[in-house]
């Protein structure tokens, strides 16, 4: 008998296609040095990473809600004009005032993360959507698999190339192999990739007009949308009702608490691997081909992940990311030169498990009609687990370091000593919490019985 076949409905291939398209950026190498080099100072790169920051978790929930409300393809339209309209601004941004050029930059930190909010549990509610009507919601995993496939791959493109057309003395090089001498400064490659990720925002809203909405609940015309002031009002109620739902439902509740704690803290660790690899003796010209070897990762776990989760239970599933998690992050802590790249790679391995898991078992165990809303929680769970976990670990980090003052340490001397003697508490919090959790969940058990 052939095995039904999920990718002949149209929303689980535009689901693919638009989170290539969205996700995948070819500024994200040099994501730091850009603002930088745009002539912002790390003061300003920081004030507006907290403001996109700040814009994805109050507008995560009620866009969600939104688009139980008045339709997925509504928000995922708007996600990408979104991005459309905040990469036009980096790529025309104006330089020479400092003050002007900041502003520039704070819409599009606010631009970014709306678009963020708007797209994070929409794509995937409306291609669920759309199996479940065909009669293919078992074939969920396979999509998911198939889709951090082809990101992972897109993610490795645009990681190599993003940081090459970036760098005035490769494709200078480049240039000369077509018999020019042209000179190039970092100023006439700076919006290289800006430019190249334009291109992907297009693609992105091409792919979200052709989705086809899919409505739980339609509105009494047939439609899938409601009246604005309606619409408002019933994506108010949806948020509380979720909320509730959430805490009422232990299996859900549980998924989302797992997740927030293992995504909090391995995303920190992937923001900080840089500094890692530094640490480890890694030569700083292999950083770029390391972020890239990272992305190969996500071409076979989730494919393993999709089998787990088939044929094994969701205990199983947890334990086994947790051992993922934990083996890795201890690794990473003795800092053992060039061979310390391959306990970074399992620890790496198990963000995309937690990626795969979460969305798998949510997706499958709640409401159509709620679905988009449910998923911005897990998405305003993570971003306030990761934002808080950046707090903690950045007031250590200074606490550490002013201890340590004393010592006749050179400024990025000290800086690397201190991230070395604190890196532990990664997988020791990850233990102690996921500890207490267990422990949590078992005396729940207990009670409900």
């Amino acid at each position: 008998m052939d095995q039904p076949n999920p990718f002949a409905v149209n929303n689980a291939r535009m689901f693919i296609a638009f989170r290539v398209f969205f996700n995948c950026r070819f500024y994200y190498p040099i994501f730091t040095v850009l603002f930088l080099d745009f002539g912002l100072s790390i003061a300003q790169f920081s004030i507006l990473n907290a403001v996109w920051a700040a814009t994805i978790v109050a507008a995560e929930v009620p866009s969600g809600a939104l688009a139980d409300i008045i339709g997925r393809r509504r928000l995922l339209i708007f996600a990408a004009s979104s991005m459309v309209v905040e990469m036009a601004i980096l790529c025309f941004a104006p330089t020479g005032n400092i003050s002007l050029l900041f502003v520039f930059f704070l819409v599009n930190r606010v631009l970014s993360g709306l678009a963020e909010a708007a797209a994070s549990g929409a794509d995937e509610a409306i291609a669920y959507d759309a199996l479940q009507r065909e009669g293919l919601a078992d074939q969920w995993g396979r999509v998911l698999d198939v889709q951090m496939r082809f990101r992972s791959a897109m993610f490795f493109f645009t990681m190599m190339l993003g940081a090459a057309v970036y760098d005035p003395e490769f494709m200078m090089r480049l240039a000369s192999l077509f018999g020019s001498d042209i000179v190039l400064h970092q100023e006439q490659t700076l919006r290289i990739p800006l430019y190249l990720t334009l291109v992907l925002s297009l693609f992105a809203l091409s792919t979200a007009l052709k989705f086809q909405e899919v409505c739980a609940t339609p509105a009494a015309d047939g439609t899938c949308e409601q009246p604005a002031g309606e619409s408002v009002l019933d994506a108010m109620r949806l948020t509380l009702h979720s909320g509730r739902w959430i805490v009422k439902t232990p299996f859900i509740l549980a998924v989302i608490l797992f997740g927030m704690l293992f995504d909090g803290i391995l995303r920190m660790v992937v923001t900080l691997a840089s500094q890692y690899y530094r640490l480890i003796l890694l030569p700083e010209s292999i950083f770029g081909i390391l972020g890239s070897a990272m992305a190969l990762v996500g071409l076979f776990i989730p494919r393993l992940a999709h089998r787990i989760a088939e044929t094994r239970s969701p205990a199983f599933c947890l334990w086994s990311t947790a051992a993922t998690a934990l083996i890795g992050l201890a690794g990473m802590a003795f800092f053992q030169p060039i061979i310390g790249m391959v306990p970074a790679l399992v620890a790496f391995s198990a963000l995309y498990m937690v990626g795969f898991y979460v969305s798998y078992f949510v997706n499958q165990r709640t409401p159509s009609t709620q679905r988009a809303t449910v998923l911005s929680f897990k998405g305003l769970a993570y971003n306030l687990s990761y934002g808080l976990i950046g707090l903690v670990y950045a007031g250590l980090l200074e606490a550490n370091k002013g201890g340590m003052q004393t010592l006749a340490h050179p400024s990025q001397e000290l800086e690397n000593l201190v991230f070395r003697e604190t890196f532990y508490l990664f997988p020791l919090t990850l233990g102690v919490v996921f500890l207490v959790l267990i422990g949590s969940a078992a005396i729940f058990r207990a009670k409900n019985r």
